[in-house]
């Protein structure tokens, strides 16, 4: 910006009459949460103090453009300026091989003057500029599918620490089924084998008595 706004001839002349300087920069996020595709910005002091005392006076702005605020495939018809304008300043490298950018050329006149300040500028530059843009664009996206695949990798790993820890709970209680079984069945031998003891010296009904249990019971060991 300072070196485009020190570019123009001034010797002799007043700060007044500077041509104003804009220097354009185009987000591919959303920095203000409104409905403005194009923000102004002047220069401030930290304290809020314009760089000049008539604010009107301030000659260097900076302008931001929201891409993801832009729909930049919708119909020429359809666009309002600002559209237009990001569109031809996005695609004006491509000349009239774009049907948008030579429908505009041919109908605009801002675009028309545009158009012949454009033809100065080398191809070799746009081409620099647009990839310099494209690559920008694509490390976001791969930023944000980094991003994606470490949340489902970390998703994934919790699930597997889930199901182990599940698994483990598993084991555990099949452990103590099978040890309360293995009690179950040496408290079952005993009963039998006191009873096929009491069987030689007493009747069932006086086993029954004496072990608290029905005759049934005591039938079904010996």
């Amino acid at each position: 910006m300072a070196r485009l706004h020190g570019s123009q001839d001034m010797e002799g002349k007043s700060y007044s009459q500077l041509k104003e300087t804009i220097v354009m920069v185009f987000f591919n996020l959303i920095i203000a949460d409104d409905d403005d595709i194009c923000s102004l910005y002047t220069m401030r002091k930290y304290s809020g103090i314009p760089l000049v005392k008539e604010e009107k006076e301030d000659r260097m702005k900076l302008m931001t453009i929201e891409m993801p605020k832009v729909d930049l495939h919708k119909p020429l018809e359809d666009m309002n300026e600002q559209e237009k304008m990001i569109y031809y300043f996005l695609n004006c490298h491509k000349g009239m091989d774009d049907s948008k950018i030579k429908m505009m050329i041919e109908s605009d006149e801002v675009i028309q003057m545009l158009e012949k300040r454009v033809e100065t500028i080398s191809d070799d530059r746009w081409k620099k500029i647009i990839e310099d843009f494209q690559k920008l664009h694509e490390n976001e996206e791969r930023i944000e599918r980094q991003l994606e695949l470490e949340e489902a990798q970390k998703a994934k790993e919790e699930a597997k620490k889930a199901l182990q820890e599940a698994n483990k709970q598993v084991e555990e209680a099949n452990k103590q089924t099978e040890l309360e079984t293995k009690r179950a069945d040496v408290a079952e031998k005993q009963i039998q084998d006191m009873i096929l003891r009491l069987s030689s010296t007493m009747d069932v009904k006086a086993m029954a008595i004496l072990l608290n249990m029905s005759v049934d019971e005591i039938k079904k060991y010996i």
